[in-house]
C-alpha cells in the first residue's frame, strides 16, 4: 500500500509500531512497517546502545525514535536534578505511597534519597537530558522523530530539517494540530482516548477526520483503537496516511513486559482500562488496578505534575513489578501498565512479524471488500 507516509518516510506498509522494546521496533522494520523506540525510558548511553541493535539487525530499513517533549513540568536545579525535584514532593504524599505498600505486605525502596551516580528515566522529560537523547538519536541514521506531550522545539524541528529526518507530533485535539503545523513539523499523529499511554479525551473516530481537516498537505496517522486490519482499514477510510500502533505490541512475544503483566492483559476486557495521573502526573490510560483504587479514596492526594510524580512512585512500581513477577498475589493485585482500549481483543502473544503481516494483510482485504462495495 502506497500513502503519502509510506513515501516520506521509504516503507512498505503505512503502519508504525511504536514500542519501547528493541526488538518490537526492529522486527516491525523488517516486516516493512516502520519501527518507532519509545526514547525516553533509555539513558543517553543506553539509547545510543539500542539503537546501535537495531541498526544492526534491520539493515537500510528506516526506524525511529519517539521522545515526551512535556510543555509543562516542574523545575529543579540541572546540577543536582534528581534531588531538587524529591525535594519539592510533599511529606503527605510520601507517607501516602509507604502506607499504600504496607498494606498490600510490599516493601519499598527508600525513594527519599538520592544514591550517587543514581539516574531516575522519570527526569528524561527534563530539557537538558531531551537534548542530550536528542544528540544521540541525530547520531544514528533515524527516518523519524516525534515529540509526544508538547509542540517540540524549535531545536528539534531544524535539526530535523537539517538531517533530512522525519518531524512528527501527537495530538489530541485540533488546537494541538495547528500549534504542531505552526512549528513546522512534517507529520502528525490523532491519538484517540482509546489508545494507551498519554491521551486525551476525544476518540479516534472523532478526532482523525478533524486533523486531516486542519493538515492541508501534511500527512496525518491515526493512533489509538488499531489492533486489526480492520480497525487499520477504517483509519484510512477517515482519511489518514497510516496508523500508529503501540497497545498491540503488548501483546507480542518480542516486548519486555513482565509476563505476569502479559497474563493480566490476556484476561482483561476493553473496558478494564482507566486515564489515570498516578503514575507520571499527566492523564494516561494503564490497566486498571488496585492501585488506582487506591488513589481513588477520598484520604488520597492529589497527582503531583511531571516529573515529580514518577519520582515519588517509581521506587514502589519497581517493588510490584518484581514482587508480581515473583508471584505475589498482593502485588499482582497493583500491577499495571499503560495500555489502550484494545487489550480485550488480546487472546494470546504472537511474534511481532506475525502481527504485522496480519495487520496489513487483512486491511488490505478490507480495503478491497469496500471497494466492490462502492462497485455495486
Amino acid at each position: 500500500m502506497k500513502t503519502a507516509f509510506t513515501d516520506l518516510v521509504g516503507i512498505e506498509h503505512p503502519l508504525v509500531g511504536f514500542n519501547r522494546s528493541p526488538a518490537v521496533v526492529a522486527e516491525v522494520s523488517r516486516a516493512g512497517g516502520l519501527g518507532v523506540l519509545a526514547a525516553t525510558a533509555y539513558r543517553p548511553d543506553e539509547l545510543d546502545a539500542q539503537l546501535t541493535w537495531i541498526e544492526e539487525r534491520i539493515g537500510d530499513r528506516p526506524y525511529g525514535v519517539d521522545l515526551l517533549i512535556p510543555a509543562k513540568l516542574a523545575k529543579g536545579d540541572p546540577d543536582d536534578l534528581i534531588a531538587s525535584l524529591r525535594a519539592q514532593i510533599p511529606e503527605e504524599h510520601i507517607r501516602f505511597v509507604e502506607q499504600l505498600m504496607e498494606r498490600y505486605g510490599i516493601s519499598q525502596r527508600d525513594g527519599r534519597t538520592s544514591e550517587e551516580g543514581e539516574y531516575v528515566p522519570a527526569v528524561n522529560t527534563d530539557p537538558g537530558i531531551v537534548s542530550e537523547l536528542l544528540d544521540v538519536a541525530f547520531e544514528h541514521r533515524i527516518a523519524l522523530i516525534a515529540s509526544a506531550l508538547g509542540t517540540p522545539p524549535p531545536y528539534l524541528v531544524e535539526r530535523g530539517k537539517e538531517a533530512g529526518v522525519t518531524v512528527a507530533a501527537l495530538v489530541g485535539k485540533r488546537i494541538h494540530a495547528e500549534r504542531q503545523l505552526a512549528a513546522g513539523v512534517d507529520l502528525l499523529i490523532a491519538q484517540g482516548t482509546e489508545a494507551g499511554g498519554h491521551t486525551g479525551t476525544i476518540a479516534t473516530m472523532i478526532l482523525t477526520p478533524e486533523i486531516v481537516d486542519v493538515a492541508g498537505d501534511v500527512p496525518v496517522l491515526a493512533a489509538g483503537g488499531i489492533a486489526s486490519g480492520r480497525q487499520m482499514a477504517a483509519a484510512l477510510a477517515l482519511g489518514a496516511a497510516g496508523v500508529w500502533c503501540g497497545s498491540v505490541w503488548l501483546s507480542s512475544e518480542e516486548d519486555i513486559a513482565p509476563a505476569s503483566i502479559k497474563q493480566k492483559f490476556l484476561s482483561a476486557t476493553s473496558s478494564d482500562t482507566l486515564r489515570s495521573a498516578t503514575r507520571t502526573g499527566k492523564p494516561a490510560r494503564q490497566l486498571r488496578s488496585a492501585w488506582h483504587d487506591e488513589w481513588e479514596q477520598p484520604d488520597a492526594p492529589s497527582p503531583l505534575p511531571m516529573p515529580l510524580q514518577a519520582l515519588l512512585v517509581k521506587p514502589a512500581w519497581d517493588r510490584i513489578d518484581e514482587e508480581a513477577e515473583a508471584g505475589n498475589e498482593r502485588a499482582i493485585e497493583l500491577q499495571s501498565f499503560y495500555i489502550g482500549q484494545v487489550v480485550g481483543s488480546f487472546a494470546q502473544l504472537r511474534p511481532t512479524a506475525e502481527i504485522t503481516r496480519e495487520l496489513v494483510e487483512t486491511c488490505r482485504a478490507r480495503l478491497v471488500e469496500l471497494g466492490r462495495l462502492a462497485d455495486g
